[in-house]
């Protein structure tokens, strides 16, 4: 018999290294798998492509329409969606979502583990989003929505981690990641 899939959700707000500590935490963790999300926002020129499935409105709302997300949601006017996960056999599932999103899926399953990534200040996020090329309205309304994200956020995380040190925080998730494990791989 399979053990269920534990689902880890990653949340935080923009610029605060979700994509980062997701791609570290794969390459660290061979029970991981990363569901791609789709969004309707542009690519940005620091992107290759692989960080999201690209869609237009058109497609995102027909596929949310046939009930293919496990969470979906509009944010600063851009959708962005989970596709119900179809990770490998024996593979947990990754999500790297918005605070939105872990509301849905926490609300569909409960177990779900929620950890919130937060900056180490306002002004060092501020620093990596111009840093990463968002245009400066962009920077100001996720500046603007920071609070609100934290504030949601803490109410639906599990865990909170500074990512003030990216190799800190990854080895931290991971750690959190093997206690929650050890019930499963032994269980009473």
């Amino acid at each position: 018999m399979s053990v269920k899939p534990l689902i880890v959700v990653l949340i935080g707000p923009g610029g605060v290294g979700k994509g980062t500590i997701a791609r570290r935490l794969i390459e660290q963790d061979d029970a991981l798998w990363l569901s791609r999300s789709w969004t309707t926002r542009p690519q940005r020129a620091t992107e290759d492509g692989s960080e999201y499935v690209f869609v237009s409105r058109d497609t995102f709302m027909q596929a949310a329409d046939e009930g293919k997300f496990l969470e979906w949601a509009e944010f600063h006017g851009q959708l962005y969606g989970t596709p119900l996960p179809t990770p490998p056999e024996g593979k947990d599932v990754l999500l790297e979502i918005e605070v939105q999103g872990a509301a849905q899926v926490r609300q569909s399953d409960p177990d779900a583990v929620v950890i919130l990534l937060v900056p180490p200040s306002l002004e060092e996020l501020e620093g990596r989003l111009v840093k990463r090329g968002d245009p400066s309205d962009h920077v100001d309304k996720r500046l603007h929505s920071t609070p609100d994200e934290l504030r949601l956020g803490r109410a639906l995380a599990t865990s909170e981690i500074v990512n003030d040190d990216v190799d800190r925080a990854t080895s931290e998730i991971l750690s959190i990641l093997g206690i929650l494990r050890q019930p499963r791989r032994n269980p009473s």
